[in-house]
């Protein structure tokens, strides 16, 4: 005898929604996920990204991984880029094959500032907001190494940084992409601003919480402006905590808090907010972390960081946002919105092979065998 497969399509993270003009048929939003797959010395994208993304369609949305805006971006090996015409076009077959499979996909915009290195840098030095060593490491062809002491970024380095994201911007429009997000988050060049600790300026990119948050606003409106102001999304990370330059104290808490309230004055169709861990393994994530936010913001909210289905459900229906983001499920699991659709358990993926290359790990992973069932 042969059964049906029991659904559960009222659940919340089924239902459509409209992030600031973007119209998605579930809130599964996946997360950008660095994957190293850019092997060729001009970081086009290639085949293989367009196997990867088209696998992953059925998402509602799909935030790529961060991309690189120019050559001083740089800070990881094997990302590509979005800013020469070979790139542009390598990411243009990337969305055709997303769009021909009914999807959603929006470009990640990154620069990594004073987390690069000279080995990222053809032997130059990385640039920061301030000469202050963040005491990171960074993903180079000879392995992990250590960061080293910054040049602080120049007034024309900033405004060329600045053009180049509307540059990138406007790249990602031209090679199809549905919206562009800004990547502002971990310890990268946005966040870097927005840390006191290390932009010590006293220049109008410093010398205060207003000050230090004026690279990110100015880079919003860059970026919104090849999109007329819409189908622009911003990434942040209040409470990330690593090394002894970011942590997410009461400070930074509020800091954080004045930046998403001025957010409300841009052109900004969602904000994708990444939280803290969870308190323990297998802990559901705290929803007060993102309310704070949520109460902030007048615009659409995707939260991030630890979520399974049943937490992001609930996040969900508390009202407390509007789509939930997931990076390693959709690693492991293409299908992922038909395994939650369907209540199976997503697959774990193999994170020696995140960073490694080809197509091993990255396009290989199964979708679920459903086959019928019989009592």
């Amino acid at each position: 005898m042969t059964t049906i497969q029991p659904t559960a399509l009222d659940q919340p993270l089924l239902r459509p929604v409209d992030l600031g003009g973007l119209r998605l048929p579930n809130r599964i939003v996946m997360a950008p996920a660095t994957r190293a797959r850019a092997a060729d010395p001009g970081l086009v994208p290639t085949r293989l990204h367009a196997v990867y993304y088209g696998q992953r369609a059925t998402a509602g949305l799909i935030v790529t991984e961060g991309t690189w805006i120019g050559e001083q971006a740089i800070g990881f090996v094997d990302v590509p880029g979005i800013y020469s015409e070979e790139q542009t076009a390598g990411w243009r077959r990337v969305t055709d094959v997303v769009h021909a499979l009914g999807g959603r996909i929006v470009l990640q915009l990154w620069h990594t500032g004073a987390v690069s290195h000279p080995d990222h840098l053809g032997g130059g030095m990385p640039a920061g907001p301030s000469a202050v060593d963040p005491h990171e490491t960074t993903y180079t062809r000879g392995g992990r190494k250590e960061t080293v002491t910054p040049r602080a970024m120049t007034l024309t380095e900033i405004e060329r940084t600045v053009s180049d994201y509307g540059a990138a911007a406007e790249n990602a429009r031209r090679a199809g992409f549905d919206g562009v997000e800004v990547h502002a988050l971990g310890p990268f060049l946005i966040p870097q601003f927005l840390n006191p600790r290390l932009n010590l300026r006293t220049d109008a990119y410093g010398n205060g919480p207003a000050g230090r948050r004026r690279l990110l606003l100015e880079i919003v409106d860059a970026v919104a402006a090849p999109w007329a102001g819409r189908c622009v999304g911003v990434r942040l990370s209040p409470y990330w905590t690593s090394g002894d330059r970011f942590t997410a104290d009461e400070a930074t808490l509020a800091d954080y808090d004045d930046v998403v309230t001025e957010l409300n004055d841009r052109s900004v169709a969602y904000l994708h907010l990444r939280g803290p861990g969870p308190a323990a393994p297998g802990a559901a994530p705290d929803p007060a972390a993102f309310a704070r936010y949520r109460r902030r913001f007048d615009g659409p909210l995707i939260v991030n960081h630890g979520f399974d289905r049943a937490s992001g459900n609930a996040v969900i229906e508390a009202g407390i946002a509007d789509a939930v983001s997931y990076a390693t499920h959709f690693i492991a699991n293409p299908d992922l919105v038909a395994r939650f659709a369907l209540d199976r358990e997503p697959s774990a993926g193999d994170p020696r092979t995140y960073y490694v290359g080809g197509a091993a790990g990255y396009v290989d992973y199964p979708v679920a065998e459903w086959g019928d069932e019989t009592p």
